[in-house]
């Protein structure tokens, strides 16, 4: 079975993470709250270098192969690709909904796995976006934050960029969860490192695809930053915020106000 020598080893990991998750965030998603101070960035000379090594990889390798891959692919192919990634990735998406409680968004997501997977051509086309199922993503590290979890200190992750403690855990985890590997394993005779070669294929791919959507908007943070860093880890807060609210606006408390004819 794939990944028997890592798998418990793994879950142990991300069990003492996620621990570490409840007790160092508390329970709150604010950053004010986490108890690591305004910056809520304790390793912060760690993470600029692992930003910085990150950006030489980007402006090296990475832009450039994903500047080529947008030259290349016409849009309608480069939307199949995506659409492919997303329906790949809407298990986890549905279980993550179903943590959250959020029973609306789950059915949502069962629709358009059913939809997409077959009248969308294994999802090359949306088909279920034009019949008003709209795409939304979800991770473990949202549904930990609605379980009460507190971000954690803020991280820079070689590769993937900015995260915390509680969003590490949680994209550990959504690998843990998705069931392609295990559906390959059953079904194919291909050894673990075959299938784990294709599934980092897969990541590479999103991430490809990923950046050649945002190559003017990341050139443009980039250039009218002062601080690029410090800019990016605001910004990741802020839509991490935003994602764990599902778009909901801000509840803000209100102080008691005595208005004209309060007794």
């Amino acid at each position: 079975m794939i990944g028997k020598a890592l798998r418990w080893p793994a879950a142990t990991c991300m069990a003492g993470l996620l621990a570490l998750s409840l007790v160092g965030g508390c329970a709150s998603t604010d950053t004010a709250d986490s108890g690591f101070g305004d910056d809520n960035d304790p390793l912060e000379f760690v993470n600029r270098f692992t930003f910085a090594t990150n950006d030489v990889l980007d402006t090296m390798a990475i832009r450039p192969l994903a500047a080529t891959y947008r030259f290349l692919l016409p849009n309608p192919v480069q939307n199949g690709v995506r659409n492919v990634m997303r329906n790949f990735g809407a298990p986890v998406v549905l279980f993550n909904d179903l943590f959250q409680g959020e029973w609306d968004r789950a059915e949502t997501t069962a629709m358009r796995l059913l939809i997409n997977s077959t009248i969308g051509l294994a999802g090359v086309f949306d088909v279920a976006a034009d019949w008003g199922y709209e795409y939304h993503r979800e991770d473990f590290g949202q549904t930990l934050a609605v379980w009460g979890a507190g971000e954690g200190f803020y991280l820079v992750l070689p590769l993937l960029g900015p995260s915390n403690l509680r969003d590490a855990v949680g994209t550990g985890v959504d690998s843990l969860l998705d069931p392609w590997p295990y559906v390959l394993d059953a079904a194919t005779d291909l050894s673990d490192s075959e299938i784990a070669g294709i599934f980092i294929g897969r990541r590479i791919l999103e991430g490809i695809d990923a950046r050649a959507r945002n190559i003017e908007v990341i050139d443009t943070l980039k250039a009218e930053s002062i601080d690029y860093y410090a800019r990016l880890r605001s910004f990741y807060r802020q839509n991490r915020a935003a994602a764990i609210r599902n778009g909901r606006p801000v509840e803000i408390p209100l102080p008691d106000l005595e208005l004209n004819g309060d007794e």
